[in-house]
C-alpha cells in the first residue's frame, strides 16, 4: 500500500485483514473430531439420506450452542439421518469453523451471527448460507461491584470482551457509542479500555484485578459472577421483546445445493431438538451439560450451569432482523464495510419443516437469496 494512502483507508483494509482472523473466539483457535459411538446409532432398516455415508457438523463447546449439544447427546441429528452417519467436530472459535467449511471439512456448523456475516462478506456472498435459528440471548455486562456500581461508573473502566470484532465486541462497542463516549475500535482505547480477552482466560483475568467486567456470553457471564462479579446490564434488555441471535445455522452453499434432503433432515432434528429442549428444560440442560463434559473433559458447576441456561432462550427462529442490526453496529464501529448481507439466508427448507410442524414459519427480514420462480 502506498505510504500516502488516506489514513481511513488504511485502517479499513487493516481491519478486513484482521477480522476473518479475529472473529468469535469463544476459547481459542483449532477443533477436536468426536466420534462418540454411543450417540451413533443406527436404526435397523435405516437408508441413507441422499445416498450419503455421512454428514460433517460443526459446533462450540458452549452453552450458546445448547440446540446442538442437545442434539448430539440425544441422538436427535443421527435419529434424522438414518443410515448416513452423523459425524461433528468441535470448534474453539468462529474462524477455524468458516475456514472448514470453506475448505469441505465440515457441511453445516452452528456458529454466531458476526463469523456468518463475515464469512459470506469476505466469499462475496458465496460461500455460507443462514438456514435456521437456535439460540437467543446468553450475553451480560458483568462487573467488579466495588469499582462499578451503575452504568454510568463504567467510563473510563478496563472492560473485556472476547476478541475484536466478534459479536460480544460489536455489541459492546456500539452501546459505547450509544452513551456518547469514544473509544478507538481497533485498539480498545478511549473512555472505556475495550480489552480484548479470551474467555477461557477471562475469569482469571477478573480475579487478578487486570479487568474491571466483562460483556461476555455465558457460561463465562456465570463464571465471572461465581467470583464475585455482579450482572450489570443483560444484553437481552437492549433489543426488541429482548430477542437477538447470538446461535444460527449456517451451511456450504455446495452442500446445501447438492444435498438439500440431507440439510432438510439435520433442520428436521434441530426443530424436534427445539422442542424438546423447551418442553423438558431441566433433562434438557443436564444433557447439554453431559455434552459438554464428553467434549472438554469438564462439566459446568451448578452454580455456573444453572443462571447461564436460564438466560438462554431456543428458538427455530434466525431473527433475522436483529443480524442485519447487528451488521449495522459493526459498520458504524468501523468494523465492516456492507451494512447489508443480501442473500445471507435460505429458510426454504426450514419453513418447510416448520410447516409439516404445524408451526409457524419465519422471515429472513429481506436478507433472503432470490428463489427461481
Amino acid at each position: 500500500m502506498p505510504a500516502d494512502s488516506p489514513p481511513l483507508l488504511r485502517r479499513v483494509l487493516a481491519v478486513a485483514v484482521a477480522l476473518p482472523l479475529l472473529t468469535l473466539a469463544a476459547c481459542g483457535y483449532g477443533s477436536q473430531a468426536q466420534d462418540d459411538s454411543s450417540h451413533q446409532k443406527v436404526v435397523a432398516g435405516a437408508r441413507k439420506v441422499d445416498g450419503l455415508d455421512s454428514v460433517r457438523i460443526g459446533y462450540f463447546g458452549n452453552l450458546t450452542h445448547a440446540t446442538a449439544l442437545v442434539g448430539v447427546e440425544k441422538g436427535f441429528f443421527q435419529k434424522a439421518l438414518g443410515a448416513t452417519r452423523a459425524r461433528y467436530q468441535v470448534f474453539n472459535a468462529g474462524p477455524s469453523e468458516i475456514e472448514a467449511l470453506n475448505s469441505g471439512s465440515i457441511d453445516i456448523g452452528w456458529i454466531g451471527p458476526s463469523p456468518a456475516i463475515n464469512g459470506y462478506t469476505k466469499s462475496s456472498g458465496k460461500s455460507l448460507r443462514i438456514i435456521g435459528g437456535s439460540v437467543s440471548g446468553g450475553v451480560k455486562l458483568v462487573v467488579n461491584p466495588e469499582k462499578i456500581k451503575s452504568l454510568e461508573d463504567v467510563r473510563g473502566k478496563r472492560i473485556a470482551t472476547p476478541q475484536l470484532g466478534n459479536t460480544q465486541d460489536v455489541a459492546f462497542l456500539n452501546w459505547i457509542a450509544e452513551q456518547g463516549w469514544k473509544v478507538d475500535a481497533l485498539s480498545g482505547r478511549g473512555d472505556v479500555s475495550v480489552v480484548r480477552t479470551d474467555n477461557k482466560i477471562t475469569p482469571d483475568a477478573y480475579k487478578s484485578g487486570s479487568i474491571d467486567g466483562a460483556w461476555v456470553p455465558e457460561p463465562t457471564a456465570s463464571k465471572l459472577v461465581a467470583e464475585g462479579a455482579e450482572v450489570l446490564l443483560d444484553e437481552s434488555s437492549l433489543w426488541p421483546d429482548e430477542k437477538f441471535v447470538i446461535t444460527n445455522i449456517i451451511v456450504s452453499q455446495k452442500f446445501l445445493k447438492e444435498h438439500p434432503k440431507a440439510v432438510e433432515a439435520v433442520l428436521r432434528a434441530s426443530v424436534e431438538t427445539n422442542k424438546w429442549i423447551n418442553a423438558h428444560p431441566d433433562e434438557a440442560k443436564a444433557a447439554a451439560n453431559e455434552r459438554l463434559r464428553t467434549d472438554s473433559g469438564k462439566a459446568l458447576p451448578a452454580n455456573v450451569l444453572d443462571p447461564a441456561w436460564k438466560s438462554l432462550r431456543i428458538t427455530d427462529d434466525p431473527l433475522a432482523s436483529t443480524l442485519a442490526t447487528q451488521a449495522r453496529h459493526a459498520v458504524r464501529a468501523g468494523l465492516l464495510q456492507s451494512p447489508r448481507p443480501a442473500g445471507i439466508y435460505d429458510l426454504t427448507l426450514l419453513n418447510k419443516v416448520l410447516q409439516a410442524e404445524g408451526e409457524p414459519t419465519v422471515s429472513d427480514a429481506g436478507l433472503g437469496v432470490e428463489q427461481s420462480p
